[in-house]
């Protein structure tokens, strides 16, 4: 099991490049970021981009696996987007992970002047979406036309120093998600029950990373796939569960996921008063010891 973090967008860089490397002085295998406009309570504060987030992040550390968690259709185009993903991956040397998803209601959804999508038209735009991205960061040249995203001799040369690309985390809880994290997943995302923490206590809440597990196995025989092939990760910060209250909560949490068969953990960088606050020593003793805790 791995255990990575998230880092949100907030901070003017000469504060943030501090936090980045200090993730890595810490051990964890991955820092990622949210792929943003805004976020729910941070929309009236400082939020930066995640690409030069992400590309500023790539020059201040050295090993550190980098990402989104997650990238989505609402404010984005795969043309585009492929072309600064193959640039940050040259960048950081082959590091980046992207975490892709259908995207949700909130600010990004309607910040371009556009209608919020129903969860239907979110999952048609990533049918389409995640495909021709797929695509776009293999081949030197594409050529195709969608309902909804086209490509024409767009160019991607010399293409991403990982091969046959970056990886890709789905994020999924539905049918359709799943079966396109079977057919172009390297990794697996969930956050728990999409209803939300204030619908499921804390003692179903690993009941419903089971279940999900279980649908995944099966979007990946569908489609001839081993699903061990897959990264299972868990992003904390959704349920009611408390992890970062101490390391011994740490250590339970992580012990029951990895038993489900999560394979890497995605906790909160502490944010003062806000959802996501914590003890920040806590929190670096976890970063440290928790997984060496669980034997």
């Amino acid at each position: 099991m791995r255990l990575s973090t998230v880092i949100l967008p907030i901070h003017r860089w000469g504060e943030g490049q501090k936090i980045w490397r200090r993730a890595e002085e810490l051990g964890f295998h991955a820092a990622y970021t949210y792929d943003h406009l805004s976020w729910r309570s941070f929309r009236d504060e400082p939020w930066f981009g995640s690409v030069p987030t992400l590309t500023a992040a790539a020059c201040a550390t050295e090993r550190m696996r980098l990402g989104t968690l997650v990238t989505s259709p609402n404010f984005r185009h795969p043309v585009t987007l492929a072309k600064e993903l193959i640039t940050l991956d040259d960048v950081s040397g082959g590091r980046v992970t992207l975490g892709i998803g259908a995207g949700g209601t909130g600010f990004d959804a309607t910040a371009m002047g556009q209608e919020a999508w129903s969860p239907k038209e979110r999952a048609d735009r990533l049918g389409e979406f995640l495909p021709l991205l797929d695509e776009l960061v293999r081949e030197d040249a594409t050529t195709r036309e969608g309902e909804y995203y086209s490509a024409v001799e767009a160019r991607n040369i010399p293409g991403c120093v990982q091969r046959p690309r970056l990886p890709f985390y789905v994020a999924a809880t539905g049918p359709r998600g799943l079966r396109l994290a079977a057919e172009f997943g390297q990794g697996w995302v969930t956050y728990g029950d999409p209803k939300g923490p204030a619908d499921v206590p804390v003692e179903r809440a690993p009941g419903v990373i089971a279940q999900q597990i279980e649908k995944l196995t099966a979007a990946c025989e569908q489609r001839g796939r081993d699903v061990g092939e897959l990264e299972k990760l868990l992003l904390q910060g959704s349920t009611a569960e408390k992890p970062l209250a101490s390391l011994g909560a740490f250590v339970d949490w992580a012990g029951t996921y990895r038993e489900l068969g999560v394979t890497e953990l995605v906790v909160h960088w502490p944010v003062p008063d806000s959802i996501f606050a914590s003890d920040l020593a806590v929190f670096e003793e976890i970063a440290t010891e928790g997984l060496s805790q669980l034997g």
